[in-house]
Parts: structure tokens; C-alpha cells; sequence
């Protein structure tokens, strides 16, 4: 996919800068999807999209494992939603996870890859995060006009930062 962007994270402080910097750029209505393996970053990466929302900062950002989603009031409502405890099987109908994919908020899906396709929007950011060397790789893939262009900037913006003034 030629509008995918591959970022190396050295430390968990510097997900986060990430996240901050997607969050800033996010509108009611978006859904992202993290995919990775357990110690990724998928966690670190949604406080920094939380920080980027606005959320206020006595909120502590935590992974949703045994309550499915946490709501977070901030510029735009997050979801954070985290289907570790699920599988493919799972009859999501009875869930009610659409009403937060599917609403004015931004929902930040952890495990999203067990999640049926048809409870992601057509309009989404898929991002992998893996082991990478010294830390992790995200790997950013936009679906449709919005996110394609979000990811351009973000590339741009950390294109500039690196490069010598």
C-alpha cells in the first residue's frame, strides 16, 4: 500500500509524542485501530492520542482489559476499547462496541484485528506496532481521503523535525 508510513519508536516516551501528534489531528468520528503483540506500545500510543484529545491530565490513561472500554471526556469523547479477552467467535452483536465505533467520538480499538470487518468503518487508521531493534515500529495505514492525508502530514511534520535547520 503506497500510503503506508513505517515509524521506528525508540522509547515509550517517544510513542507517546506520536500518539500526541495523532490525537491533535483526529475529528469526532474516527476510529483507530492498533494491532501489535502484548508490550507493544498499543497502550502507551493511546495516552498519547488521549494527550492529543485534550484529555484532562488527572485521567490515567489504562488498557481496558477487563472492563472492554473506557470513555475519557477531552477536546473529542474517547473510547478506548481493548478486545484482548475476545476472539473471532464472539457474538459481537451483543456487545454494543458499534455504538462507540460508530459514534461522535474517537474510538482507539486495541486488538482490533479480532474485531469482525464489518464493525470498522470504511474510513479508518489501521496501525501495527511490532518489536523493532532498540524498540518498536509502528506502522501507519490510512483507509480513505482523511486518514491519507493525516499520515502524509504526520510524515511530513516528523520529516521536519529530523532534518537539520
Amino acid at each position: 500500500m503506497k500510503n503506508r508510513w513505517s515509524y521506528h519508536s525508540p522509547t515509550p516516551e517517544d510513542t507517546l509524542i506520536i500518539g500526541k501528534m495523532v490525537g491533535e489531528e483526529l475529528i469526532a468520528g474516527d476510529v483507530i485501530a492498533l494491532i501489535g503483540d502484548l508490550g507493544t506500545g498499543k497502550t502507551w500510543l493511546t495516552k498519547g492520542i488521549a494527550h492529543g484529545l485534550e484529555v484532562p491530565k488527572d485521567y490515567y490513561i489504562t488498557s481496558p482489559s477487563f472492563t472492554t472500554i473506557n470513555e475519557y471526556p477531552g477536546r473529542i469523547p474517547l473510547y478506548h476499547i481493548d478486545l484482548y479477552r475476545f476472539s473471532k467467535d464472539t457474538d459481537w452483536g451483543h456487545l454494543g462496541i458499534e455504538e462507540y465505533i460508530f459514534s461522535q467520538g474517537v474510538a482507539v480499538i486495541e486488538w482490533a484485528e479480532r474485531l469482525p470487518k464489518e464493525f470498522l468503518p470504511k474510513e479508518h487508521l489501521k496501525i501495527y506496532l511490532r518489536y523493532y531493534k532498540a524498540g518498536r515500529k509502528l506502522i501507519f495505514e490510512p483507509y480513505r481521503k482523511h486518514f491519507i492525508s493525516c499520515v502524509k502530514k504526520w510524515r511530513e511534520k516528523i520529516k521536519s523535525k529530523s532534518s537539520p535547520h
